[in-house]
């Protein structure tokens, strides 16, 4: 049973039980999967590297990860936030959700809670950026205005979940690798093109089938096990998520209302008598559906006491955001909306 003070008029009391071997088993499954995956797409990186260099450049590589590892993990999230036009959302524009990072991030353990900022944008979304020390989680709009607070929790819960878990280290790892995957497949089959007269004329002795094939798939393989890890990223912060909050429907009720307002939207507008198709093996995010069943198989039993404003949207206060509506004209000759 637990008790937490949300806020003025707020109050949950959430008594709940969590199946602990499944817990457990869902916990070393992703696990398993995040060495897996990770371990593969620095396998494929190196193989590239030896394709092309020998030894020497399995060593270089290796270089060059690291070195861009390091400079990745340093890059200050303001860079993110600017490409969002995100800016800081302050305690009195946003009070409830402030209230709910400071205890969500203290049950998580974390030595600071991350700083709240908001992008405006009609768009329902959450990302979390920076580091553990300085974690950034932004939050849009819509998703402030289209969310209960019960709703709301579960999505910050599932961000700071990324956070505890160094997530964004790991997913710079993937994608940091991935890219040096692709530019080496392209400076091998580019050194292929160049010597290909050599080749057909023997000059060059047997060229290995299979390395150029490896060089041909490369890429196409690290971007589908960058995608795959990100996949298995997602369902160990819905795990954690619910561990932190106690209320595995609280997040599927978010994920299902995430999906059915935001993810249709561009279906909709492409194709509004269809769906359109989207391989499991292309997504960044897994399946809703799938996620919404690992998450409700969590709970064992669960009773929910629920609070006043339990499923009441946020309160916004005096503050600087806006309510996000349609552009109003357009200033010619900048090509920006006002």
């Amino acid at each position: 049973m637990r008790d937490c003070a949300l806020g003025k008029g707020a109050h949950i009391v959430i008594m709940t039980m969590l199946d602990p071997d499944l817990r457990t088993a869902m916990r070393r499954r992703n696990l398993a999967h995040t060495w897996l995956l990770a371990a593969g797409s620095v396998a494929l990186l190196l193989a590239c590297a030896f394709l092309i260099a020998g030894p020497i450049g399995v060593v270089w590589a290796g270089f060059g990860g690291v070195f861009s590892l390091v400079v990745a993990w340093n890059v200050s999230p303001k860079m993110v936030l600017r490409l969002y036009a995100a800016r800081p959302l302050p305690a009195h524009a946003f009070p409830e959700g402030h209230r709910i990072v400071a205890e969500l991030a203290a049950r998580a353990g974390l030595a600071r809670p991350p700083t709240l900022w908001y992008v405006p944008s009609r768009m329902m979304n959450a990302f979390a950026v920076g580091r553990n020390e300085e974690a950034v989680i932004c939050v849009t709009d819509g998703l402030i205005r289209g969310l209960t607070l019960r709703e709301f929790t579960a999505v910050i819960a599932h961000e700071l979940a990324h956070v505890a878990a160094d997530d964004l280290k790991v997913m710079a790892l993937a994608d940091v690798t991935n890219r040096m995957t692709g530019i080496l497949s392209m400076l091998g089959l580019v050194f292929l093109f160049l010597n290909l007269p050599a080749i057909l004329a023997g000059d060059l002795g047997q060229v290995p089938v299979f390395g150029i094939l490896l060089l041909l798939v490369a890429p196409t393989l690290g971007g589908l096990m960058q995608l795959a890890l990100s996949r298995t990223r997602e369902y160990d912060a819905d795990l954690s998520a619910v561990q932190l909050t106690g209320d595995p429907e609280g997040l599927a009720a978010a994920l299902l209302k995430l999906e059915r307002i935001q993810g249709r939207l561009w279906e909709a507008l492409a194709l509004p008598h269809g769906r359109i198709p989207n391989p499991s093996l292309l997504r960044t995010h897994p399946d809703t559906n799938e996620r919404v069943r690992r998450i409700l198989a969590l709970a064992g039993s669960t009773r929910h006491t629920r609070f006043d404003g339990d499923d009441r949207p946020p309160t916004v206060g005096r503050s600087i955001i806006p309510v996000t509506g349609a552009p109003r004209y357009r200033a010619r000759g900048l090509g920006h909306w006002y």
